[in-house]
């Protein structure tokens, strides 16, 4: 069994700074691409931004220059650390890693998220 907990979420002005973390546990042989999903109300789940095992990153164009992810392999760990947060950053944010389970099993899973919201 694999989990991704994510932790960071709350509530914070606009302009204001956030650090999210997700940790995978469970039958993990490697992690491959881990990344962070967004979904506001009403809205379908959009991808923010990635990251691959070697460190190379991708975002949205609506949140470059302003959020920044990371990793730790050692501690299976993905952050997002999401700086000048706008009200239009509200949404729930979803950490994923597509992680090698076996010799021939690479799945993508997700974790439960975790709120942001960013008041005016």
């Amino acid at each position: 069994q694999v989990q991704l907990v994510e932790s960071g979420g709350g509530l914070v002005q606009a302009g204001g700074s956030l650090r999210l973390s997700c940790a995978a546990s469970g039958s993990i042989r490697r992690i491959n691409a881990m990344g962070w999903g967004r979904q506001a109300p009403g809205n379908e789940r959009e991808l923010v931004a990635t990251i691959t095992s070697g460190g190379s990153t991708n975002y949205a164009d609506s949140v470059k220059g302003r959020f920044t992810i990371s990793r730790d392999n050692a501690k299976n760990t993905v952050y997002l650390q999401m700086n000048t947060l706008k009200p239009e950053d509200t949404a729930v944010y979803y950490c994923y890693a597509d992680i090698q389970i076996s010799t021939l099993a690479t799945l993508s899973y997700w974790g439960q998220g975790t709120r942001v919201t960013v008041s005016s």
